[in-house]
């Protein structure tokens, strides 16, 4: 009995001791180079209990022994170790090459990387994040090749981006953005701290599944999300810094002003400075200037803050994963006046296991935003504002509420003085949007046959407030009387989608079908209401409609709102046979109201693909890891056209019939009965691992035609133009980008990464009568013609400077002008290139002078790691672009301005002194204003994009707990841009730069907290 005690107390004991929790520590690695692995999940098996590893790879874990931990991390192959005695446990984790194929997110699913027959790329969330803004595509800038991104400098807007050229003449180029598999045309709502990766589809095969509303290019982002049994995680991340305007264009100071002013020999401009002498005192450097030499743009700008703080929380539990996102952004605007942007975000993702074979999922975001939008308008008053104007002028006292000066008071015509429109005017938008997006998704046959249905709803709200107050500055600039506009502008986007998936193995053979359908329902809304002299406008609690005088809204009421239906049918089949011999096919029949002529339209695409290192002739190969070609066709069709429109007029009309004035009527219809622009693209590529997949490259060349393009048409008789498919385009080139990666030893790792994308585009056809169609303004000539980029800028080459009066005299077309046109040329004066030799410069002398796309863009990274440090430089560019310097076109054709300093200095000013700018008389006559290569410049430039510091703080056991994972980061973005183009910077996205919001420097300090 004894003994049986004896054995039952050691049992129990035995028992004991195995149930007893303990500690375990160690270190996760990669089995092939030996680098920590960060946030490996570490799991309990068979329990919600877990934890993930930091920065270094370390991990802590409590538990018993005999428990099994699995350790899983994505590209390589999940481990499990039972617990036994050991309180030290550390993993070498084995690459899967199976796994790491599991990362392209496409259209309705995912593909192993492995057999994409498409143009696809994925940028990962740490590049994203190391660009502080607003919006997180500006990320992007020199990261894709073939992607063209426009910065922005004004707080909240959102840049441009084309995806392979310009698409289309009538509609827009935004891509078609998909945020955990709701659809947006912009994400301005969306921190970068949220992103988890970003894939860009490029080419009309991968885009295909999408149809209309990806015509563009579709961009997919995945959002920060749970994991299904993981302990909870707690994130910090955020920055804080200062913007600063670069590159400011300089003007000519008053000195140069006031040379230029006398040498133009305009008795009205010396005049004027006479009048600021005498108001404003000499200068007692020199007495022939007034004592004033204003720098408006320096009194325009400022340095301002940018702010960004964010907080998640996710985990999840064997049947449960969560996250929780909540942001905060700020971003003051360089231009000095009431221009701010404030958003704060909202997210959250549920998926929940409700049984093996069921699961559903909750997406939602909330985002409310303050924009305050600046005057744009300074911008180009500033650039016109004389220097002998100071910003305030304390002899004007009949000025209200601020004295601040106005250059009529000189003599001048125009204010000049930015400071009223930046004081007077506030325009405030409230920004908020509701998204949300719900699925369920069930497998019919296990592993087989699965049904997923979705729905997504983006509501959106933006109220608008601009309020006008009122000033008196002189009787040529004041606003007797305020106002207040109110606007609410809402937009309601729903789509229902539904898709049946099969996939299968036999043999050597895999497929996936897809079927599915896309339901949507696109609503927009806009009711707004101006009105005037509101009572006590000095209070912002006034500043509403009841306070305006109600018989002043009579015509400024308006409202007008719109609603259409869309559906879709799809199937898409992926088949590999060996994970050699690739077959990717999608076609998609796609119904819309607006196009009666045609309401279904159905587009085709397939994609090809051989994995060429699998076969048996490259298993030797010490050189290529994985190799494959690609090519891959397709359309797509364009539902982005305002659709067909229009009414049957009829108008009274007077003309000379046989020297006879004679009264009539003209019937005339513009309907405009469109069908949708087809693009067809085939592209060919490359991709391919070498050197132990130490290096990465990605090779494409794409031809893509735009057919039935939609181009403006001149009726006969009337003074009117129509929509019509008239026309046809092309935009082909090559991509290419690569990657180089290497640990060199424990300490030390790199890689450093380049890419870059050339873009040919062309108009094939125009079928009009003239065979080409006019656009821009009537100063500012761009043309629509076959054989040229679409918009090309038209207009006159300049073939130098007369230098002296025997230059002009030897000339035929300067005696042309003389006998002819009574136009006397003379020393200072431009000279135009006589194209075809008729000695005279004429219509018939005018040429393509460029084109606003550029030929090639490009970008490199490079990062260097050394123990706990990381060091990253990225740089971007582009060349073979032209900008049309339209506000310095205007400031010649408007007398009494300033001009840019390069101008100034580079005059003509006797025999020799230049070749290439007119003289300071010869700016305000006519012949030299015509549109001409002296205004439309080089738009090229070089930038160093973004340069990082980053330390990440080791994660030490203190009485057995880790301190928070911690990792300062210090940031320079945009900090160099050399370009010659005369503005402030070179991204202007249509090309014509008038009035163009400053792109600044960024520099700011940030943490990155995980507990």
């Amino acid at each position: 009995m004894k003994l049986k005690l004896n054995f039952l107390f050691f049992f129990l004991l035995s028992i004991s001791i195995l149930a007893q929790d303990k500690t375990v520590t160690g270190v996760v690695t990669s089995a092939e180079d030996g680098l920590p692995l960060p946030n490996v999940n570490v799991i309990v098996k068979g329990t919600a209990k877990g934890t993930s590893t930091d920065f270094d790879g370390n991990y802590a874990i409590t538990l018993s022994q005999g428990n099994i931990l699995e350790f899983s991390y994505i590209g390589f192959k999940t481990k499990n170790v039972t617990i036994a005695n050991n309180n030290v446990i550390n993993i070498a984790l084995e690459v899967d090459a199976q796994s790491l194929e599991e990362v392209v997110v496409i259209g309705y699913g995912a593909q192993k990387k492995a057999d994409v027959t498409g143009a696809i790329t994925t940028i990962d969330s740490e590049d994203i994040q190391k660009t502080p803004n607003s919006n997180v595509m500006q990320s992007l800038q020199g990261k894709v090749a073939g992607v063209q991104v426009t910065s922005v400098g004004s707080p909240g807007d959102s840049p441009s981006i084309r995806i392979r050229g310009v698409n289309s003449y009538a509609a827009g180029g935004t891509p078609l953005f998909v945020v955990d598999g709701m659809f947006y045309d912009n994400i301005d709502f969306l921190d970068s701290s949220q992103i988890q990766s970003v894939s860009v589809l490029k080419d009309a095969s991968s885009i295909a599944i999408f149809g209309r509303r990806g015509v563009n290019g579709v961009i997919i982002i995945e959002t920060n999300g749970g994991k299904f049994e993981k302990k909870p995680e707690i994130t910090y991340s955020g920055y804080t810094g200062i913007q600063h305007a670069q590159n400011v264009v300089k003007m000519a100071n008053a000195e140069q002003f006031v040379t230029m002013a006398y040498e133009s020999g305009s008795e009205s401009d010396i005049q004027f400075v006479q009048n600021a002498i005498e108001r404003f005192g000499r200068s007692r450097i020199n007495p022939n200037v007034p004592n004033v030499n204003t720098d408006w743009y320096n009194e325009v700008l400022r340095d301002a803050t940018i702010t960004s703080h964010n907080i998640a929380i996710n985990g999840g539990s064997e049947s449960t994963s969560y996250g929780v996102n909540a942001s905060y952004f700020s971003q003051d605007g360089i231009l000095d006046m009431k221009n701010e942007y404030e958003r704060f975000n909202l997210q959250s993702n549920l998926d929940f296991k409700v049984s093996d074979r069921l699961k559903i999922g909750v997406n939602s975001i909330f985002s409310n935003a303050t924009k305050y939008n600046p005057e744009n308008g300074a911008w180009f008053q500033a650039y016109f504002a004389v220097p002998i104007l100071p910003v305030y002028d304390y002899a004007n006292t009949d000025a209200s509420p601020i004295p601040f000066s106005d250059a009529t008071l000189l003599g001048y015509r125009g204010s000049q003085n930015p400071f009223p429109s930046m004081t007077y005017n506030n325009n405030q938008l409230k920004i908020k949007k509701i998204l949300a997006s719900v699925y369920a998704e069930y497998d019919l046959v296990p592993d087989k046959l699965s049904f997923k249905t979705s729905y997504s709803h983006d509501y959106s709200t933006i109220a608008e407030r601009n309020v006008r107050l009122p000033y008196f500055i002189s009787q040529n600039s004041q606003r007797e009387t305020s106002s207040i506009r109110r606007a609410n502008l809402t937009y309601s986007t729903q789509y229902w989608d539904n898709t049946l998936t099969y996939k299968d193995n036999f043999g050597d053979h895999s497929f996936k079908l897809l079927a599915g359908s896309s339901y949507g329902d696109e609503q927009t809304n806009s009711f707004s209401a101006t009105g005037n002299d509101v009572q006590g406008i000095d209070l912002e609690s006034s500043w509403y409609l009841n306070f305006a005088d109600p018989t002043s809204f009579a015509s400024q009421v308006n409202e007008i709102g719109d609603r259409f239906y869309t559906l879709a049918y799809f199937g898409r089949l992926e088949y590999s046979l060996k994970d050699k011999y690739l077959l990717n096919a999608t076609v998609r029949r796609e119904g819309d109201a607006k196009f009666p002529k045609k309401i279904w339209e159905t587009t085709p695409a397939f994609g090809v693909g051989w994995v060429v290192s699998k076969e048996n002739f490259m298993q030797n190969s010490n050189v290529i890891d994985f190799l494959k070609l690609r090519a891959s066709w397709g359309q797509l069709a364009n539902g982005q056209l305002g659709g067909s429109a229009g009414t049957r007029t009829v108008s009274q009309l007077t003309t000379a019939i046989d020297d006879t004035q004679t009264n009539g009527i003209i019937s005339s219809s513009n309907f405009t009965d469109l069908e949708r622009e087809i693009l067809e693209e085939t592209n060919f590529g490359i991709s391919a691992r070498l050197f132990n997949s130490k290096l990465t490259l990605e090779a494409d060349y794409f031809i893509r035609d735009t057919k039935k393009l939609v181009v403006p048409v001149d009726q006969a008789i009337v003074s009117n133009t129509l929509l019509v498919n008239a026309g046809e385009m092309r935009n082909q080139g090559l991509e290419i980008a690569a990657n180089w990666s290497q640990t060199i030893n424990d300490n030390w790792s790199f890689s450093v990464g380049g890419n870059f994308g050339t873009l040919d585009n062309k108009v094939k056809k125009i079928n009009t009568d003239q065979g080409y169609y006019d656009t821009g303004s009537a100063e500012f000539r761009q043309r629509l013609m076959v054989g040229e980029p679409v918009n090309a800028f038209y207009g006159w080459e300049i073939d130098g400077v007369y230098q002296n009066e025997a230059q002009v005299a030897a000339d035929p077309t300067a005696q042309y002008e003389l006998s002819e046109n009574s136009n006397q040329l003379v020393p200072g004066d431009f000279i135009y290139k006589d194209q075809n030799n008729d000695g005279k410069i004429d219509a018939d002398d005018r040429v393509v002078l460029g084109s606003y796309l550029p030929d090639f863009t490009y970008g490199a990274n490079m990062q260097v790691s050394y123990k706990n440090f990381d060091f990253s430089v990225a740089i971007a560019g582009q060349s073979g672009n032209e900008i049309l310097n339209r506000k310095r076109g205007e400031v010649l054709f408007t007398n009494d301005t300033n001009i840019d300093a390069d101008f100034a200095i580079n005059r003509w000013h006797g025999e020799g002194t230049s070749n290439d700018y007119p003289s300071s008389e010869g700016r305000r006559k006519g012949w030299n204003q015509k549109m001409s290569s002296f205004f439309v410049e080089n738009g090229s430039y070089f930038r160093v994009q973004n340069i990082q510091l980053a330390y990440t703080i080791p994660s030490k056991l203190i009485d057995g707990k880790n301190l928070p994972e911690t990792k300062i980061t210090f940031t320079a973005d945009r900090p160099f841009t050399s370009f010659s183009y005369n503005g402030f910077n070179p991204e202007v996205a249509n090309g014509v730069d008038r009035q163009t919001y400053p792109i600044p420097a960024v520099y700011t300090v940030g943490v990155n907290i995980k507990i």
